[in-house]
């Protein structure tokens, strides 16, 4: 019994140390290498080297880095942003450059003929009958009143072509031609000084008011007249001084925007007189050539309002004298317009006058009667609503629009 119990014994101990030695060599082998170490996302970037940015195109999606929970541990995950929009910049308005002024109203001649040589054709149509007695007289007399030429104009003429006809005796269409552009150029006008004053020659700058009444295009005369100053090589300052006129400071703004002119303004509804004089305060201040000065639109009719511009007038004098009050009168108004220009006369001194609309009438003898009924000569017209299609008034090149070819 005792034998087997020894037996039993020695082969447990056997066994322990076989077992040992197994796990003993196991142990002495070499283990696998560990496995790469995940990068420290928290370090800070390189520095860049010059060029980098050039490399790397701005649009480019930002990339950032993550970590995502994984059986393993955490993972480093590059997630894509969408590229920052920078916001745009907007740019100043672009100057333009006006169509310069010199021959301007040449180069017009045939939008302005196209509408007005009616009264042209017409009287040379009368002229060139065989014979030309009292009732064709007549029918040419008629033809000048529609064209709004004014009674006395008209009675000049007829007089004159008369006498004419009767000693130049043949007439073929080139001499009757010929005839009518001398007289109509007499009755235009060909001696009067038609140059817009904006030159004193004892200080700077030159200072320009504009008036007229609603709806007449006056703001956009304004605006058209800057143009031509700025083409001419003048600097201008605009004043705002209408404002009754919601839209008025606005319109005038984008108009002196288009050329480089500064405009003054005041609140809505606020002095205008104060307006007036701020401008011209700024454009001594400036050291530019011109101010021109918009007022509110008048009814003539309105005594209140006309004395308003009588105060105008009066706080743009207290700086310097004014050196053109120039009227803006509807062509196509014809003997309305000749009482809206008498009434003003009595307010302010009126030095010129421009007819706005002309391209859109045949009343062309607008330009006659109203120099008459003033006194005072037609300066500038306009002849479409192009921002170039003001144009100085040239006797010459208007009398052979009306006539044709």
């Amino acid at each position: 019994m005792e034998t087997i119990i020894l037996a039993v014994v020695i082969a447990v101990v056997v066994i322990g140390a076989l077992g040992g030695l197994i796990v003993s060599s196991r142990r002495r082998k070499p283990l696998p290498p560990p496995p790469p170490k995940t990068p420290d996302i928290t370090a800070p970037p390189a520095e860049p080297h010059v060029g980098d940015e050039a490399e790397t195109p701005r649009d480019e999606p930002r990339r950032t880095i993550e970590e995502v929970d994984l059986p393993g541990g955490p993972a480093p995950v590059a997630v894509e942003e969408p590229p920052v929009e920078e916001a745009p910049v907007e740019a100043a308005p672009a100057i333009e450059i006006p169509e310069p002024t010199a021959g301007r109203l040449v180069r017009l001649r045939t939008r302005l003929s196209r509408s007005q040589n009616a009264l042209g054709k017409g009287l040379l149509t009368l002229l060139s009958r065989e014979h030309l007695d009292e009732d064709t007289w007549e029918e040419i007399e008629d033809t000048l009143l529609t064209a709004d030429v004014g009674v006395q104009p008209t009675q000049e003429l007829v007089q004159r072509l008369r006498e004419r006809v009767r000693v130049l005796g043949t007439r073929t269409p080139e001499e009757l031609r010929g005839l009518l552009r001398e007289e109509l150029l007499q009755l235009v006008g060909t001696d009067v000084d038609r140059t817009v004053k904006t030159e004193p020659a004892d200080r700077k700058p030159g200072i320009v008011m504009v008036v007229g009444v609603n709806g007449t295009g006056k703001t956009t005369t304004t605006g058209k007249l800057a143009r031509v100053l700025v083409a001419d090589g003048r600097t201008v300052v605009l004043g705002a001084a209408d404002t009754f006129r919601a839209a008025a400071a606005d319109q005038l703004q984008t108009w002196g925007e288009r050329v480089g002119a500064y405009t003054v303004r005041g609140p809505e509804a606020g002095d205008p007189a104060s307006v007036a004089f701020d401008a011209v305060k700024e454009g001594k201040e400036m050291g530019v050539d011109v101010v021109l000065i918009d007022t509110a639109g008048r009814l003539h009719t309105k005594t209140g309002l006309m004395d308003e511009l009588g105060k105008v007038k009066r706080v743009v004098e207290k700086h310097a004298p004014l050196d053109e009050v120039l009227l803006v009168l509807d062509a196509t108004t014809g003997q309305n317009g000749l009482v809206q220009a008498r009434v003003f006369a009595e307010v302010v001194d009126i030095t010129g006058i421009v007819l706005t609309k002309l391209d859109g009438t045949a009343k062309g003898g607008i330009v006659v009667a109203v120099q008459r009924e003033l006194g005072v000569p037609v300066k500038l017209i306009g002849l479409g609503e192009g921002a170039d299609d003001l144009a100085p008034f040239e006797p010459e090149a208007f009398v052979d629009a009306l006539i044709g070819d």
